[in-house]
């Protein structure tokens, strides 16, 4: 579906995307993440052809976005729907007016624009608003409005640029369900650019992690998470500062359904105490995870990492200075 091989992007002697290769399969959703600045919205608009890059090649469908003229290239944005952070509606306008404004300008029939723009805005459940002026909707009804513009074009790709950064958590939550049912039932790849780990594990496929115009780290959102590799530790920061004690503090990760039991068991097996230092629980799309922040005896590392590794648990150890 989407083909990036060694892109690069210059703003005069700037580099702003380095060396990136990617490929996003047809019906997923891949998560760009990384701090600001780091070429997150850049690449999203090479994509769609907005932004020109220096070398390195974009391919949608096999097809390369640099060799098109303009009639190809708005060809390909036609295919290509995209929703911004502060949702970039006309507020003068109806919210019908501003779901039907992409067919007017591809000269679509009266019939046929009434016709879509019905069935969008009740798909993003605005229906009852379609006469309302978009200045007079809250937050989360402007971005489901943005969301049907979007997809007026009946687009393959839907590019999604901080689409919930200026949203409540509960209307974010609403407007990450609805991407992700238009996900499943539309089968439209997404490209979801985003600084909130919530919204990768909550409904991304893959996720892409770029530290300074590169790819640090990339994979299915579970991996990458549980890896957690130093990338991912940069970008999230460190986790809440741990009380200074003897010993050695090791994160472990357990799935839900035998997190309890794992943690009595260990305790007999090894016949060994430990403290708990701090739990939570984390969810990726459809599984969930605890973890756990423990503390062991050094005299017992070993053991301890013995029988991590035969019970296949994800764990890392954490050092006191890390936390300093």
């Amino acid at each position: 579906m989407i083909k990036i091989n060694n892109l690069n992007k210059n703003y005069g002697s700037v580099n702003i995307l380095n060396h990136i290769s990617l490929h996003i399969e047809e019906g997923k959703i891949c998560g760009l993440v990384g701090k600001s600045g780091v070429g997150k919205s850049t690449l999203l608009r090479c994509l769609n052809g907005l932004e020109t890059y220096n070398s390195g090649s974009i391919q949608i469908d096999n097809v390369e976005i640099s060799t098109m003229n303009k009639k190809e290239l708005n060809i390909v944005r036609k295919s290509m729907g995209m929703i911004f952070q502060h949702f970039s509606l006309i507020d003068r306008k109806t919210v019908y007016d501003n779901v039907a404004l992409p067919l007017r300008c591809w000269f679509y029939p009266k019939d046929k624009i009434r016709t879509r723009v019905e069935e969008l805005l009740k798909l993003v459940g605005l229906e009852e608003k379609a006469d309302d002026k978009a200045r007079n909707l809250s937050g989360g009804q402007k971005q489901r409005a943005a969301i049907a513009r979007a997809l007026a074009l009946n687009p393959k790709i839907l590019l999604c640029d901080e689409a919930t950064s200026a949203l409540d958590p509960k209307t974010t939550n609403d407007v990450l369900r609805l991407i992700k049912k238009i996900n499943e039932t539309l089968h439209i790849t997404i490209v979801f650019v985003t600084h909130q780990m919530s919204v990768v594990k909550q409904i991304c496929d893959d996720v892409v992690l770029l530290e300074e115009g590169r790819i640090v780290e990339k994979g299915p959102v579970e991996e990458v998470f549980l890896r957690q590799s130093e990338a991912l530790e940069r970008l999230i920061g460190a986790e809440d500062e741990l009380p200074v004690c003897g010993g050695c503090n090791y994160k472990i990760i357990i799935p839900t359904n035998c997190g309890t039991e794992f943690l009595s068991r260990m305790a007999m097996d090894l016949e060994s105490p430990y403290s708990i230092l701090s739990g939570s629980i984390e969810q990726f799309k459809d599984n969930r995870y605890n973890t756990f922040v423990i503390n062991i005896s050094e005299a017992m590392e070993q053991q301890f990492l013995d029988y991590f590794n035969k019970n296949r648990i994800v764990f890392k150890k954490i050092n006191v200075s890390e936390r300093s």
